[in-house]
């Protein structure tokens, strides 16, 4: 797979994230895949055990991408993920093996006000 079809195939999976759509988010994974969760010490291990996880959440989720950058077979994505109306800011970080993806580890960070300390030197985006 080229940069294109595998920019493609991120763009397909995370749109069926947001859509709920189980089947058609985890087509992009090796039936062989892992997911890690390093803070909260968790490791997925296969394509259908992910899948299950996943639907078995009884959370209302959103995804909002921010960007995606990558080539090759290491890809990043920062969203914004929703749970039941509260943001968590997201980075996953997948590796491609033959087109799939091989692994994935998944950062979550609760929003947080800014410090005053820095407050002339910054520019608020939200």
């Amino acid at each position: 797979m080229d940069d294109r079809e595998i920019r493609a195939a991120l763009d397909r999976h995370w749109a069926a994230s947001d859509a709920n759509d189980f089947d058609a988010e985890h087509q992009i994974y090796r039936e062989d895949a892992v997911l890690d969760y390093p803070q909260s010490g968790e490791r997925i291990c296969g394509r259908r055990n992910i899948q299950a996880s996943r639907a078995a959440q009884p959370n209302n989720k959103r995804f909002a991408i921010r960007r995606i950058i990558g080539t090759g077979s290491l890809w990043v994505t920062e969203y914004v993920l929703t749970y039941d109306g509260k943001p968590s800011y997201t980075v996953s970080i997948m590796e491609f093996h033959d087109g799939k993806v091989a692994h994935e580890t998944q950062y979550f960070s609760d929003p947080f006000e800014p410090g005053a300390s820095r407050a002339e030197w910054v520019e608020r985006t939200t």
